[in-house]
């Protein structure tokens, strides 16, 4: 654990610059090699305070709403490429002139707003959202192909020849997918779309390639859009991961601020929550890595003569007055005591983006740890932050 968390008394997010320019420097090589534009999607990372490091080695972000759009345009200093699955009559200008690229979701949102889009921006490149209802995504939630899923159209549905004013397609099938779930991915689009794939000149393929993942196959992903790039010369391959430029870069630091005990089990009640600073570990549920200590996913159905052979067994509870704000369990080397620190590992993808002021919950400042070791403080909160939400 590196020492300058122990110097940290309140919850912080600490974002490492080392660990992400290496990131970084992985998706410019898969980018350059693969002949992609590879973007950072905001829906995962949203630290504008750091763009002008992501401008070292990309050149544009993806955005899902007006506030990303502009976000991208005012402080990444780039239009977006921009997919919301609907667009509204008081915000499609705005969004319009945020944007270098604009999906539309279907067919009825791309005659509703095309020639009004283009009208505000005529060098607005438009595409079509497409659904191959294909997804080896297997948590439910975080699904977009699953059946009657509201996204993209599906090929029944597209007419033989797409409008004039379309030049790209989009889809989105994956969720911290490996290479090979790409290949197969790719496989039905290619089955069901390969005729429209010709008629347009640019093709997203979302995200969900995690490919900063240690065990990722980059060069099968290098492979796959090689291939793409082959059997349809007429498109530039856009890719637009999230989680895997802040893949391992950062962590939540928290302190115990009481242990309590009920039934046997031991909670460590901490000054972060759960539902309020890493929701994702309640929505699917992901079990994050606590520096230290052994996770214990299934620790409530062992059997109690294996929970007897554990030592130094916590809960770790949020502080809010949600019930389920916890998670169990972790096995830590020594018992915990008020004051110790928790040391959440990679948190900083789906976090930052993520968190709420529920129960008017103190939340984490947020940091920089530059490479020469100090420690740049972007962000902290104060009970003005909370108030203003309800202005």
């Amino acid at each position: 654990m590196n020492r300058i968390f122990d110097t940290v008394d309140t919850p912080v997010y600490i974002l490492e610059e080392e660990r992400l320019r290496r990131n970084l420097s992985l998706i410019r090589s898969v980018g350059d090699r693969a002949d992609a534009e590879i973007i950072l999607a905001f829906k995962a990372y949203a630290l504008w305070k750091t763009f002008p490091i992501f401008r070292e080695y990309i050149h544009a972000t993806t955005a899902s709403s007006l506030y990303e759009a502009r976000l991208a345009f005012e402080e990444f200093g780039t239009k977006a490429h921009t997919f919301s699955p609907a667009y509204t009559e008081s915000e499609i200008d705005a969004i319009a002139a945020c944007s270098s690229h604009l999906t539309f979701n279907s067919l009825t949102q791309y005659e509703r707003y095309a020639s009004r889009a283009l009208a505000r921006n005529p060098r607005l490149l438009l595409g079509l959202r497409i659904n191959p209802e294909y997804s080896e995504v297997g948590t439910l939630i975080y699904n977009p192909c699953a059946p009657g899923s509201r996204f993209g159209i599906t090929a029944d549905k597209l007419p033989a020849t797409l409008p004039e004013s379309i030049s790209g397609l989009h889809c989105h099938c994956l969720c911290e997918s490996g290479a090979d779930v790409l290949e197969r991915t790719l496989a039905k689009i290619e089955e069901r779309f390969g005729r429209w794939l010709s008629q347009v000149s640019w093709f997203n393929l979302g995200g969900g390639h995690l490919m900063t993942r240690s065990d990722y196959d980059v060069e099968r992903l290098v492979s796959l859009v090689r291939g793409l790039h082959q059997r349809y010369p007429n498109l530039r391959i856009i890719l637009e991961p999230g989680s895997a430029f802040a893949w391992r870069t950062g962590v939540l630091v928290a302190q115990v601020e009481d242990i309590t005990e009920d039934k046997g089990i031991r909670t460590a009640v901490l000054n972060v929550s759960f539902t309020c600073h890493m929701p994702d570990c309640l929505e699917m549920p992901y079990w994050p890595a606590v520096a230290g200590a052994k996770t214990l996913e299934r620790y409530d159905a062992m059997p109690d003569e294996a929970k007897a052979q554990l030592k130094n067994v916590y809960r770790l509870g949020g502080n809010s007055c949600l019930a389920g704000d916890y998670m169990s369990a972790w096995a830590f080397p020594e018992e915990l005591k008020i004051g110790d620190r928790i040391v959440f590992e990679d948190m900083l993808h789906y976090t930052t983006v993520k968190t709420n002021m529920f129960n008017g919950i103190t939340h984490p400042a947020i940091a920089l740890l530059r490479v020469d070791g100090t420690l740049e403080m972007l962000r902290q909160y104060d009970y003005a932050d909370y108030k203003s939400r309800m202005d």
